[in-house]
């Protein structure tokens, strides 16, 4: 069975790239990669988790990175849209950060080109976090461990837009997806995953399409599409103004996908078999479609085992605990 599922995925290749074996593609990486702008330090991680979870980066003390993304909730939250500042709704459902270090660029339009820009637009939007980075700056220099922490971190330069920006996009490039049995069968270990998931897996890389954007360890392309979910967010097309970007979206990563309900960039699907079933049915016809949204005519059975498979990508991660804040 898993010689024949990664003959399947030998004529995938989603990357165009040569492979020692098939199963490579959905390897997981064994490192973070770090720029060579911001390298990693575990003082700078750790003085990033505390921006992460400190409510002083929202004008109304109120809000903190986490309040839309919550570890509890694989790094995204549970509710279809986020609320920000003065408990309004936003447009959008928040997207997860797990595998962050990964991206190649950031909000579901990609609209920020590194971590370092994400962390600067939740502080500083007017319906998000609603402060600007100078007034965050001037409150962080009244804090004396603030103060002690950025110049152990970053020397003399101490608080400054730049450092709170790269301790945060430091510490979310650590968030990264536990092994899952998915990867321990991927290594070897037949018994990691039931005969369930490996039909899925199967189905997945094969007749429902789903790894032509869902690739690589990641389970991501990375790109955007338009995938027929009815909306009058025109997503990237308002980045770029290209018409082939009109409702396109950028693709999630799958890692720690049961977590994560409801899907899509909107949250308009409150489970994996409503996602799947999704994909099943016409599509509205316009211009901008992906030409990948074919409908897939899957059975019940199909639905119940792309759904177990699904369920393996969700990893052991570590207990996330809440930082003591500087005083």
């Amino acid at each position: 069975m898993k010689a024949r599922i990664f003959l399947l995925l030998g004529a995938l290749f989603i990357s165009g790239q040569s492979l020692a074996k098939p199963s490579d593609a959905f390897k997981r990486p064994d490192h973070i990669p770090f720029p060579a702008s911001n390298p990693y330090s575990a003082p700078k991680a750790a003085l990033g988790k505390m921006l992460f979870f400190d409510p002083r980066l929202s004008r109304n003390r109120n809000l903190t990175c986490a309040s839309c993304h919550n570890p509890s909730f694989g790094w995204e939250d549970a509710t279809a849209r986020a609320v920000g500042s003065q408990n309004t709704q936003l447009g959008r459902h928040s997207p997860s950060i797990i595998n962050a270090a990964w991206g190649a660029s950031f909000f579901w339009d990609g609209r920020a080109k590194d971590l370092e820009a994400q962390a600067r637009g939740p502080i500083e939007a007017a319906v998000e976090m609603n402060i600007t980075l100078p007034e965050v700056v001037a409150r962080l220099k009244k804090v004396q461990g603030y103060r002690t922490l950025f110049g152990e971190v970053f020397g003399s330069s101490g608080i400054n837009e730049q450092n709170i920006l790269k301790a945060i996009a430091t510490f979310e490039r650590t968030i990264v997806s536990g092994e899952a049995p998915f990867d321990r069968w991927v290594e070897g270990d037949n018994n990691a995953i039931n005969s369930e998931a490996k039909r899925g897996f199967e189905l997945f890389i094969g007749k429902a399409r789903c790894a032509s954007c869902h690739s690589g360890w990641n389970f991501t392309d990375n790109e955007f599409h338009d995938i027929g979910v009815d909306a009058i967010d025109e997503g990237r097309f308002v980045i770029t103004k290209n018409p082939i970007h009109k409702f396109a979206f950028k693709t999630p990563s799958l890692r720690n996908i049961s977590q994560r309900a409801p899907y899509m960039h909107d949250g308009s699907m409150n489970d994996l078999n409503v996602v799947i079933r999704h994909y099943m049915k016409q599509t509205p016809s316009r211009p901008s479609l992906s030409p990948l949204m074919q409908p897939v005519q899957l059975s019940e059975q199909e639905i119940d085992q792309l759904v177990a498979f699904l369920k393996t990508l969700t990893g052991e991660d570590k207990v996330i605990t809440l930082p003591l804040l500087p005083y």
